[in-house]
């Protein structure tokens, strides 16, 4: 055998993998920062006013412009379901596979592959109780879009899941669609009304919020969802851009 045949062929196969990792390891950085840190579709004065207030986004800003169809919803909020206990506790890993969520819990209820897990929903202000050792689901309008309104819980003991409460809702969808405010001037009108200083965006999701009233049937309207690191959460309606904060419930023109 040419050891020294064979070594320069190991040199350069060692050579060849590293610039091959090198590269993919370059090309994973620049995607991540394409993504999160990718700014230019704020205003001037909104990446100044960020500058000024030491205001960081750590979520991507989605592009594009959507519509989205007008909701309105049968539920009685002042009405809870009972809660109900399952009689073989499901392991609670199963939360972040829904496919296998929805294997394991479907016998219980039916219409589980129409909600969404949100695994922000313990930082929501407005959510019922943030004590609870619950999974948080929303029902999902059209499949796509959740209804921040209204959880789905998925209560939980020694990692596993041991009982649920199931909303009693139902989603009316109208054919009618408005547009909806881009993410982009959403978060600029965040930034440039709202946010106080050293503010860290960790979340940015398209979905419905309404006021709720002392109604069976309510109405929500698309909205962008902004999550602070602190555990605030703020609503922009997407039709004119009010800010909606849960734990005021006042809109901020």
């Amino acid at each position: 055998m040419d050891w020294g045949r064979a070594k320069t062929v190991l040199i350069y196969a060692f050579l060849l993998l590293n610039m091959v990792l090198g590269y993919q390891l370059w090309a994973d950085v620049k995607e991540t920062a394409g993504s999160s840190l990718d700014f230019t579709s704020l205003t001037e004065n909104t990446q100044r006013v960020m500058d000024e207030k030491q205001i960081q986004v750590l979520a991507p800003i989605p592009n594009g412009s959507l519509s989205l169809p007008k909701l309105s919803y049968k539920y009685e909020q002042n009405a809870r379901s009972p809660r109900t206990e399952l009689e073989k506790p499901v392991d609670s890993r199963l939360v972040f596979a829904k496919e296998e969520l929805t294997q394991a819990l479907r016998g219980y209820i039916s219409d589980i592959n129409s909600y969404q897990y949100d695994p922000l929903s313990g930082d929501d202000l407005s959510a019922v109780s943030v004590q609870e050792n619950a999974f948080y689901l929303h029902p999902l309008v059209e499949k796509k879009w959740p209804l921040f309104n209204v959880n789905l819980k998925l209560y939980y003991s020694n990692q596993k899941i041991t009982a649920y409460q199931e909303p009693e809702v139902e989603l009316q969808p109208s054919k009618e669609e408005e547009k909806v405010l881009p993410a982009a001037k959403a978060l600029g009108r965040l930034i440039d009304n709202v946010l106080p200083e050293d503010s860290v965006v960790k979340d940015i999701q398209l979905g419905y919020y309404g006021q709720e009233f002392n109604s069976d049937t309510q109405v929500a309207a698309p909205a962008w969802r902004f999550v602070l690191e602190s555990g605030q959460v703020y609503y922009v309606l997407g039709s004119n851009g009010d800010v909606v904060s849960p734990a005021k419930e006042q809109p901020k023109e």
